[in-house]
């Protein structure tokens, strides 16, 4: 698998999590599939170009979808302030990352740390009718509000028959 390892799908209904590793068959056999689909050469374009999240699970996060066409990421950020984090959507990606340096190591204040201050990069790929419509931070937590915006022309629509 090209750049995916790390991508996650929640199936609808009974929420089950499926790693990228389930679309390895799918992947690996779209020349079988060709013939009958038409127009998703652009869906197995884009997971090749998936970004590398990395390992860390830092700092997790969860996606909420809300209703047909909203979803939002909460993402968890315990001791980080709005100077602190930078939002950014670029080219079907949206990156979260920490502008906060780490704690400094030498304060002898601090007699026990268990709050993770170090610098972070989360990335998600978002589909072409995907919008980003704002974030905000309260109570430790990011909120980034999502929104699939279907053009007419992709709507249900009946086709008058000649």
């Amino acid at each position: 698998m090209i750049g995916i390892q790390n991508a996650i799908l929640l199936i609808k209904g009974d929420h089950k999590m499926v790693t990228s590793n389930a679309l390895a068959p799918l992947w690996d056999n779209f020349h079988k599939l060709a013939p009958h689909i038409v127009g998703y050469d652009r869906v197995f374009d884009t997971l090749g170009r998936l970004p590398d999240a990395g390992v860390t699970g830092f700092p997790p996060y969860n996606i909420r979808k809300e209703g047909d066409y909203n979803y939002v990421i909460e993402m968890a950020l315990a001791g980080f302030g709005k100077k602190d984090i930078e939002v950014e959507v670029a080219d079907g990606t949206l990156t979260v990352r920490s502008t906060k340096e780490n704690a400094d190591k030498d304060d002898q204040s601090m007699a026990y740390q268990g709050i993770a201050y170090r610098k972070f990069v989360r990335k998600f790929t978002v589909a072409d009718d995907i919008v980003v419509n704002g974030g905000k931070l309260e109570n430790g937590m990011l909120m980034i509000d999502l929104e699939r915006v279907v053009p007419e022309e992709k709507k249900p629509r009946l086709i008058e028959v000649k």
